[in-house]
Formats: C-alpha cells, sequence, structure tokens
C-alpha cells in the first residue's frame, strides 16, 4: 500500500507495504542475544496437575510462560526513567509512532582498550541533517549480533560529548545495535544516558533509546520513515519493534 504523508510541512511517498524490521525476535535458548549477565530467556508450558499447556506434549492449546529480561534479551525501547529514582514508564513516553529518522554507518574509533563513538563520529556521518530519530549501525556488522552473548564484551559505546551532541540536534529517539549507548562497565556513570536525556538537569520524558536492533547491510544509510512500535508495558523499558519505511519527496 503506498501513501502520500505530511511530516513537518513536507510530503512523502511510502509504500507501506515493504517494511524493514531492525528488530531481533524473542525466542528461547541459544539463539538469542544475551547481555548484561544474564541467563537466556525462558518459555516454558504451564503444567497443572496432568494438564500441559503444550499440544504436541497431549494438551488442549500451547500456553507458555515467559520469563525474561527487556534489557538484556533483545531489542528494547528505554524512557528516562530507565536511570531515574522516581518511576516513569515508556509507556507514557511517546503519543506518537512515526517519525522521520536517519540511518548512519559508523566505525568506532580505538581508545586504548575501548572502541569509542566520538562526536567528531557522529558529526561528520550527520552532517547537517536534524532528523526526529537516529539509527546507528556499528562495523563491523556481522550476522552474529542477533545471537551474539554480549556480556563481558567491552563493547563500543557512545562518548558522552557525542551523545550531547545529539541532543543539541533535538533528536528525539536514539537506536542502536548494540546492548547501551554506554560502556559494559562505567561505574555507573551512564554519562551517555544521561546526556541524551538532559538528566537530571530537565529530563526529556518524550525522547527514548532503543537498543540491541539489527540493521541488514543491504539497506543503504539514508532518510527513513520509522515506526517506533512498543509493549504496552508498565516498565522503564519494553520490547520493541522497529521498522522502517523507505520514502521519497512526493
Amino acid at each position: 500500500m503506498k501513501a502520500i504523508i505530511r511530516i513537518k510541512e513536507e510530503d512523502y511517498s511510502i509504500d507501506f507495504s515493504r517494511s524493514i524490521d531492525l528488530s531481533i525476535p524473542l525466542q528461547a535458548g541459544h539463539r538469542n542475544p544475551l547481555a548484561w549477565y544474564q541467563k537466556h530467556p525462558v518459555m516454558e508450558p504451564v503444567k497443572m496437575g496432568n494438564w500441559i499447556g503444550k499440544v504436541s506434549e497431549g494438551g488442549s492449546v500451547n500456553f507458555i510462560n515467559i520469563f525474561f529480561n527487556p534489557h538484556a534479551h533483545g531489542t528494547h525501547t528505554e524512557s528516562y526513567g530507565h536511570i531515574s529514582k522516581e518511576f516513569y514508564s515508556v509507556n507514557e513516553a511517546l503519543d506518537s509512532y512515526f517519525f522521520i529518522a536517519e540511518l548512519i554507518t559508523v566505525s568506532p574509533e580505538k581508545s586504548g582498550e575501548d572502541q569509542v563513538i566520538t562526536k567528531e563520529i557522529i558529526e561528520k556521518a550527520l552532517g547537517d541533517k536534524q532528523p526526529q530519530a537516529l539509527i546507528i549501525r556499528t562495523l563491523p556488522n556481522d550476522e552474529d549480533k542477533k545471537s551474539k552473548i554480549w556480556s563481558d564484551t567491552n563493547w563500543p559505546f557512545l562518548e558522552e560529548k557525542a551523545a550531547e551532541f545529539i541532543r543539541e540536534k533535538e533528536i528525539e529517539h536514539l537506536l542502536i545495535d548494540l546492548p547501551s549507548v554506554d560502556k559494559e562497565r562505567d561505574e555507573g556513570k551512564l554519562s551517555a544516558h544521561k546526556a541524551f536525556w538532559n538528566f537530571p538537569e530537565d529530563p526529556r520524558k518524550s525522547a527514548t533509546i532503543t537498543e540491541m536492533i539489527f540493521v541488514p547491510n543491504e539497506v543503504k544509510d539514508g532518510k527513513f520513515l520509522l515506526n517506533l512500535q512498543m509493549a504496552a508495558f508498565e516498565n522503564d523499558a519494553a520490547p520493541s519493534r522497529p521498522l522502517i519505511f523507505e520514502i521519497k519527496k512526493a
């Protein structure tokens, strides 16, 4: 289905039948990505007496319990409630779900034992563009990101100045293909999270961070329409399914 939509007083042509899914599906077992020293997600049928919630094992229906952590087990979207003392649900953060997004691909810079995404790297890749959402694909971009055990890998991260730059660009939604925008072991500083959300000075309540996405290599950098879909969880973070669509000026 093709449509013309207007965003920020500009008309765009979009084919809604051709979405690109940036989410990593949650699944049981070792094919699921894993971070933060957690165990793999568990999906198991309910058992009540002699009854089991699995048709292949004699049950009348499939009736599965799922145990997982949004931050550790796949694509998820966070609100500033992730780092605040007061409770703020990601379910309150959005009142619209479509945004003009810019996809950029970056190679983190070596700094000692770290791989850092600097302000200069973001600035060069983004140029003078000022999208509502920024999608960051990091190199190398192997398929194993979909099932990678990230714990104790010291993954690449955004430096604080880079997150500040993104905020100053008035970008409301930041998406990245890593378990966190911050360093794995940063002594709880969470510098990039805080800089992006302008926390604690004046938190940007409608801004979100989405982590552990995967952008296929065949998708070229550029402008897209982002549909940021989230499960309705009253929590600091929720599993999410960001979809992007190619767009053209109408």
